[in-house]
């Protein structure tokens, strides 16, 4: 028990930061669509296929590289340029907001940190990696506090500022919110790491990722409008979510909807036209296996978006517990230690005369 105490408080003092920037940033992020105040951003969305056909035909026009359209989440679109640049939109058509760098919108830089710490894909493989390991904290965690567990008090802040009593507030505040941060980072760690993910639900059948289509360069204008308008004749009932624009030649367009049984915001079917508007294929998730309907719902659940205000609050709960935990741990291990003072060491005593 004493060797899993250490590895539990060295490894805490290593990546307590990290867990503590994942918690905020998570919390933040979950309120996104409430703090994002701009012009029509509260706005009830209405889908007029024909008004978002125009949009996205004068956004793809003018070098879009995807368009997001507006939910009940956030009532923009929400258009993304190379480099970070992009604009939000409102329903009728006005810009409302537009910038050239991810920097000048908080809710972009904050979902570059949470997802990629700045880095790119190693980044995410760290934050996969911090999840595993903190998957290893919530279990050794709890091992750790039932020897302890006659002391236990509800508590939102320490007693004392002082060392025992932020050990014991980091003991009772993690076996709280242990079991939502259990899920926190089992689905986190299982949206990136995708072989290990496919593994774990096997026995539920096979989880099929299927490559876009190829298609022929086609010179002109792509005619966008009428790819959407398809989509929506070929899923009425769907909601049109997002048109990706290709980057390189031999990629596909790609629409996506959102079907009533999905939990996803942005829904998984998926629909593919050429440069000339012909549709090409549709992957619906209503013929995917059991497993591709767990798999579907791991971001939804990672991020509290499943339209259930209670896991908001739930996953709310999580990502300030883990602020704290992360927080706390980092400053008891490390700041402490260094305003510990030496310990000098005790003076020979005089010899005695003789």
């Amino acid at each position: 028990m004493k060797l899993l105490s250490i590895l539990h408080r060295w490894s805490g003092g290593f990546l307590g930061l990290l867990l503590a920037i994942l918690g905020l940033t998570g919390t933040l992020l979950v309120w996104e669509g409430e703090w994002i105040s701009l012009p029509g951003a509260n706005a009830p969305v209405v889908e007029q296929v024909g008004t978002m056909g125009q949009i996205a035909a004068r956004e793809s026009a003018a070098g879009a590289a995807r368009i997001t359209f507006a939910s009940e989440e956030i009532g923009l679109h929400h258009v993304a340029r190379e480099g970070g640049a992009g604009s939000y939109v409102a329903q009728d058509g006005t810009t409302v907001a537009s910038w050239s760098s991810q920097w000048e919108r908080p809710e972009l830089w904050i979902f570059d940190l949470h997802h990629h710490l700045f880095s790119g894909h190693n980044g995410e493989l760290v934050t996969g990696w911090a999840g595993v390991f903190g998957l290893l904290f919530v279990v050794t965690g709890s091992i750790l506090w039932w020897r302890s567990r006659r002391a236990f008090r509800w508590r939102l802040l320490p007693a004392k500022w002082k060392p025992g009593p932020i050990v014991a507030h980091h003991r009772d505040i993690g076996i709280i919110v242990a079991p939502l941060l259990l899920v926190s980072f089992l689905t986190g760690a299982g949206m990136i790491f995708d072989d290990a993910t496919k593994w774990v639900l096997s026995p539920f059948g096979k989880i099929e990722q299927k490559k876009p289509p190829e298609v022929e360069p086609a010179a002109g204008v792509a005619p966008v409008a009428l790819m959407l308008n398809e989509a929506k004749a070929r899923f009425p009932d769907a909601a049109l979510r997002r048109l990706t624009i290709p980057s390189k030649p031999g990629q596909a367009y790609s629409v996506r909807m959102r079907q009533p049984f999905e939990w996803t915001p942005n829904g998984r079917t998926t629909l593919f036209f050429d440069g000339q508007g012909k549709f090409l294929r549709a992957d619906n998730p209503a013929d995917g296996s059991q497993a591709s309907s767990i798999n579907e719902k791991l971001y939804p659940i990672h991020t509290g978006k499943t339209d259930s205000l209670i896991w908001k609050l739930l996953m709310t709960l999580s990502g300030v517990g883990l602020t704290f935990l992360g927080s706390l741990t980092t400053w008891s291990f490390w700041v402490r230690k260094a305003k510990r003072k030496p310990v000098r060491p005790a003076r020979p005593m005089a010899a005695e005369p003789a």
